[in-house]
């Protein structure tokens, strides 16, 4: 239990500090959010007092600009942890009204890319290591290396240009066909999976070589320890072997990397989803700093921050359980 605490009180610490960096280094850059928010409202209202913008600009940040900054820190933190992260300055909406119906587009998107990525890139990597040294072997881990090392962003621009453009076969850009109804009805659900083909493609493809990889590393690692050999003295099957004891313990290292991607979610997808035009959160993430809209960027940044720890924190809680040496969490006895 001492363990457990530690290290939800270690997440809580880390979400708290890196919140107040953000705020502290985009509220103190010069010609930033609230220079930009005064200048717009003096352009659009030149008999506006100042006090009247100082209390817009309050109203639509959290944020009471003539206040001591420790007074707007903390305003904006008691906001926050209330629910309230302000009003979108470029969509003049509340930032969670904005990010919320856009989380479930952009997990959508990036969930089917990790797990397209992860089943195909271990499979191949368990094939590869029971083939190590062979033509297919040596094809295989070039191609890997090859997709691992490649932008996701190149790998979208030729597939918009291909598939897309040239060859016609899917949409490039948006989530769905405007003139449909929205709802769990199947032309909707179709044109849903049918748009978000080339995302989707664009980060799978991108991920599934460095699963792959690690994959084929542990794996031939596995297979040359002695637990196996006296497995196949003992006249086990050979599928037996490769499920029960290869497959799981070349896993088990990946695990980790596993939950911090699934972590990633939310901040994964920020190129690809404006490429392709398709409003999730990073796509409104980017159009925000582009616009210096000061509370939807700290929506963001808070949402991909917090996504992120909690990925941490359940991958270093539950290792544990799943390779029963790791037990103990904090205990120094192992070293």
């Amino acid at each position: 239990m001492n363990y457990i605490f530690k290290r939800l009180s270690q997440s809580l610490l880390t979400v708290f500090v890196v919140v107040s960096a953000s705020f502290g280094l985009v509220r103190l850059l010069p010609g930033g959010p609230m220079d930009y928010l005064r200048a717009q409202m003096i352009q659009q209202g030149s008999d506006l007092s100042s006090a009247e913008i100082n209390r817009r600009i309050a109203a639509q940040t959290n944020i009471a600009v003539d206040e001591p900054l420790y007074v707007q820190y903390l305003d904006y933190m008691i906001a926050m942890v209330q629910g309230n992260f302000g009003q979108s300055i470029w969509y003049e909406e509340p930032v969670a009204s904005i990010i919320g119906p856009a989380i479930p587009w952009t997990v959508f998107l990036t969930a089917s890319a990790l797990f397209l990525a992860f089943t195909v890139g271990i499979s191949l990597g368990a094939f590869m290591a029971y083939k190590e040294g062979s033509s297919f072997d040596i094809a295989s881990t070039g191609i890997g290396l090859f997709l691992n090392s490649t932008p996701s962003y190149v790998v979208a621009l030729l597939l918009i240009a291909f598939l897309g453009y040239r060859f016609q076969l899917f949409p490039t850009g948006g989530r769905y066909a405007s003139e449909l109804t929205t709802g769990f009805n199947i032309p909707f659900l179709a044109s849903v999976a049918y748009h978000g083909v080339l995302p989707i493609m664009s980060m799978a493809l991108v991920g599934f070589g460095g699963w792959a990889l690690s994959m084929r590393g542990n794996s031939i690692r596995v297979l040359g320890e002695d637990y196996l050999r006296v497995a196949r003295l003992r006249g086990l099957s050979t599928r037996r072997i490769a499920i029960r004891y290869v497959a799981r313990n070349a896993i088990l290292p990946m695990y980790t990397g596993l939950m911090i991607a699934i972590g990633t979610v939310f901040g994964g997808a920020v190129i690809i989803e404006n490429i392709f035009a398709y409003p999730g959160v990073g796509f409104y993430l980017i159009q925000a700093i582009n616009a210096r809209d000061y509370p939807l960027m700290m929506g963001g940044f808070i949402l991909i921050t917090v996504a992120m720890v909690i990925g941490i924190t359940i991958a270093d809680l539950t290792y544990g359980w799943l390779d029963p040496r790791a037990k103990g969490g904090g205990s120094r006895e192992s070293y």
